[in-house]
């Protein structure tokens, strides 16, 4: 990476995404590409780690994990860049298959507070790129799109995206192209004892419940695997541990909000309820829990307002057990995903996590043990009292009693197979970073945060 920085270079960042499509690229590969090419043909400091920005999750015209890129850089060459990266997004994204492209380009020391709240607001919400093109006009943000142009909307977002609070790291090994699409050959052994050796910072390397490795994808995309962490040192170190025989292009690292629940930090009003929102609800359960066919489980809740909605867990996350033994007057907090609940034409409220906040008490009306003998009376018909078969002994009413629950109060996650790219694993709780992170100033990059073998 160059030093260089002489005195007409100016601080430029540089937001891209949707350059992917479910048939294969990959848009981290495409910042890999780049820095590859910005550190050896031009004078060019990066200022920060690429950032990997998961946005909004439950869009549905995304594809895969929903990433935008930002790269932070100091040039003066900004027009030279900006030629080669216009060249690269229309000849290297995957518009045939449906990827819409989207470049933003904005220069300055100081990201406006516009432009961090049109971030925040990607996080969790629908953003029309009408307003994207109109905050970009008003912040004088050059766009450069292709196709629909959809990626201009991730482009500005992760440009927003300062992740000054909590963010993760991840250390991206890239394959070479002839390797495209063959079976990644991963070591499981090498994988779980990784998994143990790192803990508490890798996190999502291995799902030992399950007996699977996570941290290689399964489709064509250029990517090998990806191990996450809290360091750039520790995901480094990890990944040359399981590096494979297989020769691969290279790696880096992003600075990433991956394992941060970033999209559930919005609470949700039921009454503001749109479809394909993220967020939390602190709400009470008002229809006792069904179990479905396929094993998911379907109940009600509402808010302070009253507001009632259909809550859906589905039975891959492994929460069904706990929603299960949920009861009328439960008080409990759920991370959600609003989605179309088709047959009825109205919205579900999908669940990432569920926390038991208060565990109502549940009492039931037996019939009365008889007094003499012990037994449980029989019913002698509506209205007619209880009688013991054994002694004949008589009693007028039911017995009112507390039944106990199988449930603890806490936090209830879905298997570590189901989850997305933002929750946060069980372990992050309490290890959230909280510090003002001020790129390259105190610290500055891992020698090896880029490597080309």
């Amino acid at each position: 990476m160059s030093n260089h920085i002489s005195g007409d270079s100016k601080v430029v960042h540089i937001g891209f995404d949707d350059t992917d499509s479910t048939e294969g690229r990959c848009t981290t590969n495409l910042a890999f590409r780049t820095i590859s090419k910005l550190s050896s043909e031009t004078d060019s400091t990066f200022i920060d780690y690429p950032l990997l920005v998961r946005l909004n999750p439950n869009i549905p015209w995304k594809t895969r994990g929903n990433g935008a890129i930002c790269l932070r850089i100091k040039t003066d060459q900004l027009s030279q860049i900006i030629e080669y990266l216009v060249k690269i997004l229309r000849t290297e994204s995957d518009m045939a298959n449906g990827a819409n492209p989207g470049l933003a380009i904005f220069d300055g020391d100081n990201i406006p507070l516009a432009l961090r709240q049109f971030s925040k607001r990607a996080m969790y919400d629908v953003i029309k790129m009408e307003e994207a093109e109109k905050l970009a006009s008003q912040l004088s943000i050059q766009l450069f799109k292709y196709g629909k142009g959809l990626g201009i909307i991730g482009a500005m977002a992760s440009i927003g995206s300062l992740l000054e609070g909590d963010h993760t790291y991840e250390a991206i090994a890239y394959r070479k192209d002839e390797h495209h699409g063959s079976t990644r050959k991963i070591d499981k052994s090498k994988v779980s004892k990784l998994n143990i050796d790192t803990y508490p910072f890798t996190f999502n390397c291995f799902d030992s419940y399950h007996d699977r490795v996570l941290i290689a994808p399964h489709g064509p995309d250029p990517v090998f695997c990806g191990i996450r962490g809290e360091d750039p040192q520790t995901v480094v170190s990890a990944l040359h541990y399981v590096m494979p025989v297989e020769k691969l292009e290279g790696y880096m690292v992003f600075r990433t909000n991956q394992g941060t629940n970033m999209h559930l930090q919005n609470e949700l009003p039921l009454k503001e309820i749109r479809n394909h929102k993220a967020g939390y609800i602190r709400c009470k359960v008002t229809k006792k829990p069904i179990i479905i066919r396929g094993g998911h489980v379907m109940f009600e809740v509402s808010d302070i307002s009253n507001k009632k909605y259909p809550v859906a867990v589905y039975e891959p996350t492994g929460l069904g057990n706990i929603a299960s033994k949920l009861i009328e007057g439960d008080e409990i907090d759920i991370g959600i995903g609003v989605s179309m609940n088709n047959p009825h034409s109205s919205s579900i409220l999908n669940v990432e996590y569920l926390s038991i906040l208060k565990i109502a008490k549940e009492i039931v009306n037996i019939n009365p043990p008889c007094s003499k003998c012990g037994k449980r009376m029989k019913s002698e018909g509506k209205n007619k009292g209880f009688q013991c078969k054994i002694c004949g002994d008589k009693k007028g009413l039911k017995l009112s009693v507390t039944n106990p629950r199988d449930m603890q109060l806490g936090i209830y996650l879905p298997y570590l197979k189901a989850h997305r790219h933002l929750t946060k694993p069980i372990h992050r709780f309490g290890m959230e970073k909280t510090y003002p992170y001020m790129p390259n100033i105190i610290k500055p990059l891992h020698p090896d945060w880029f490597k080309l073998f």
